[in-house]
């Protein structure tokens, strides 16, 4: 694809990667079959290769409009394209920077306004949130049908185990949201891994991965996130820790780019390449240790798991923990077109709730095809989205599997 980048953009580190990707484009529009919006809606504009044009048109110069606006709002972000793309097209870094360029320069309606800022001041700080999840809960039979279905049930959360001394150490990220939403997730993570003499760290200091921001085209903060959690994470990095394992694949998407995105910064560039490098997937860490691994006495052994957009197509672990859960002893039933996205996405599914619904529809028929007895998944987001209009119970893959008591230590 051939550009002429306007000049307040064409010689800027942005720019010039924005020229890069572009070029790359071959207009083959292969990427238009695994689009969730094109397939729903039909409109190449709401298609990766129509968002790629608009955007090219406003580097190149023309004034941005609330129409480009609306369709990039309307792209998840799920990189399905990327992982489609023959010329290895970034797609979500030009989508980023478009989206950046365009809030910049088009008013927002003011209750959309109010709605993102909303987002970006609750979401990101962990006892506000949970403040107002709780309080949620507390009057959820008072609230209209629609907000009262987002609000779960808390469930029971087990304890962390007690700190000690292990051979290897690791990082966990608790994030934001889901220390509230899924209480039992991060415990339940920390307690698989002590069973297999490995350590969790706890980072209080550590906060938001910076995607909520990053994804709402502004930038800036998201970094100001990202440093802020090499800065609590540092002397451990520095004290041995081997890894941060992310639960949440969408965490672990953004901790993968912090290397990117903190690479001009000379007090960060190389601090956020390491933590880039120790960043990894439980299951990363998980399928050396599958002898020693078996089904939680509790749950159901047919499930059907939904792997999320950030695992498949950001991570690039696609089918690594189908096949963990299989050899560990899970009958995992069959779900079409995996690939799709649910329509969680983040913010997404609150900012564009009729299109996120209709993509829930069409993904739990899918997974509820094999008539599974539970749905598993690795991302909050996915958890919380699908489990508002799921008739089986869905929940976190950590949480269905447990230590083999009898497990020798060689295998841990």
């Amino acid at each position: 694809m051939q550009t002429r980048l306007a000049e307040f953009i064409k010689d800027t580190p942005d720019g010039q990667e924005a020229d890069q990707i572009l070029r790359k484009c071959t207009h083959c529009g292969f990427c238009l079959a695994t689009c969730p919006t094109y397939r729903l809606l039909g409109d190449e504009l709401d298609s990766p290769r129509g968002r790629i044009y608009q955007i090219k048109q406003v580097l190149e110069g023309e004034r941005p409009s609330p129409s480009i606006q609306l369709h990039l709002d309307r792209c998840l972000t799920c990189r399905a394209c990327e992982t489609t793309c023959p010329s290895g097209v970034q797609y979500s870094r030009l989508a980023d920077l478009g989206r950046t360029l365009v809030e910049q320069r088009v008013p927002r309606r003011l209750h959309q306004r109010l709605m993102q800022l909303g987002l970006r001041l609750v979401l990101p700080r962990r006892r506000l949130f949970g403040s107002l999840l709780a309080l949620g809960r507390a009057f959820r039979p008072l609230l209209p049908a629609p907000l009262a279905k987002k609000i779960q049930p808390r469930r029971q959360a087990p304890a962390w185990p007690i700190a000690r001394s292990r051979p290897r150490k690791v990082l966990l990220l608790e994030g934001c949201v889901q220390p509230a939403l899924e209480p039992t997730l991060n415990p339940q993570t920390a307690r698989l891994l002590d069973g297999l003499d490995i350590a969790v760290i706890r980072s209080p200091k550590a906060g938001c991965c910076g995607a909520i921001d990053q994804h709402l085209g502004h930038p800036a903060t998201a970094r100001d996130r990202m440093q802020r959690n090499i800065d609590a994470w540092w002397p451990h990095v520095e004290g041995g820790a081997e890894a941060i394992v992310v639960n949440a694949s969408g965490c672990g998407a953004q901790l993968k780019d912090y290397a990117h995105q903190l690479r001009s910064d000379p007090s960060y560039a190389a601090k956020a390449k390491r933590v880039t490098e120790l960043t990894i997937d439980p299951v990363e860490l998980l399928e050396a240790h599958a002898e020693a691994l078996v089904p939680a006495a509790d749950v159901p052994r047919q499930i059907a798991f939904q792997a999320p957009c950030t695992l498949q197509h950001a991570l690039r672990l696609p089918g690594r923990v189908e096949r963990l859960l299989t050899k560990v002893g899970f009958e995992l039933t069959p779900v079409a077109d995996p690939h799709i996205c649910c329509g969680s996405a983040g913010t997404y599914s609150v900012l564009q709730p009729k299109l996120a619904a209709q993509l829930r529809t069409q993904k739990l028929h899918s997974l509820m095809s094999g008539q599974p007895q539970l749905i598993a998944t690795a991302n909050i987001g996915c958890l919380t989205h699908l489990a508002e209009g799921s008739s089986v119970p869905v929940r976190h893959w950590l949480e269905l599997i447990d230590i083999k008591p009898s497990a020798p230590r060689s295998l841990r």
